[in-house]
């Protein structure tokens, strides 16, 4: 995939001379396969990467079997088309600001199919809960050894779908520059249990905010790369 760095824009520092600044970035958070975009879950992270990652906007959506009547999802390739073209809408609406894709579980898959589209050019892929279990138990790690662009993993510890030592055995494996945020005793959707947040003498948000950070940091890395 050929990627094209950040735009950048240029203004003069007390001594007169032209520094660049990388643009904001715009940030497309796909759901999950259970959950609409208007969910308490999808608001609340939406507004923390918005805020986290200073993003000039964080556009989230719905992907077509998700209304009228509740249905199973369909496959992540079927659903690729409908999220590039997102992508593009929203590249064209904010030209010159780095794209960076976020997802929860399916969404995240789905994303990392999106960025490695020969006519998709974006600067990271975020992924929250990465689904590396299919439903037989088999490692789907195929979309992620395909990705060349920085590649950030969020994971809970307790996540069945995502067993770390898995998820670590593929990222070696990965071409693309990744890093991983452990949310300790987090599950699928980073949920912690009353007795181990009492062990750690931690708060859910506390382990949210630190997982925010972690990713921002990530994101700023890959941006002045």
């Amino acid at each position: 995939m050929d990627l094209s760095r950040p735009a950048k824009r240029h203004r003069q520092n007390k001594d007169g001379e032209s520094e660049a600044l990388t643009l904001s970035p715009v940030v497309i958070f796909a759901h999950g396969a259970g959950t609409p975009s208007s969910s308490d879950w999808m608001q609340r992270w939406k507004n923390m990467l918005k805020e986290a990652l200073q993003a000039v906007d964080v556009v989230t959506f719905d992907y077509p079997y998700m209304s009228g009547k509740k249905r199973a999802p369909p496959k992540a390739e079927k659903l690729v088309e409908f999220h590039s073209n997102i992508v593009k809408e929203t590249a064209t609406k904010y030209p010159g600001h780095p794209v960076v894709l976020a997802g929860k579980s399916m969404g995240s898959r789905v994303g990392c199919m999106v960025a490695s589209m020969e006519d998709i050019n974006v600067s990271a892929v975020v992924c929250l809960g990465y689904p590396l279990k299919g439903i037989n138990g088999a490692v789907r790690d195929e979309t992620l050894l395909q990705l060349t662009i920085p590649t950030m993993f969020v994971q809970g510890s307790k996540d069945g779908l995502c067993p770390l030592e898995k998820l670590e055995a593929t990222r070696k494996k990965m071409k693309a520059p990744n890093d991983l945020h452990v949310i300790d005793g987090g599950d699928h959707s980073f949920k912690i249990g009353k007795k181990h947040l009492q062990a750690s003498n931690s708060s859910q948000d506390e382990a949210e905010e630190a997982a925010v950070q972690a990713i921002a940091a990530f994101i700023s890395r890959s941006l002045e790369g």
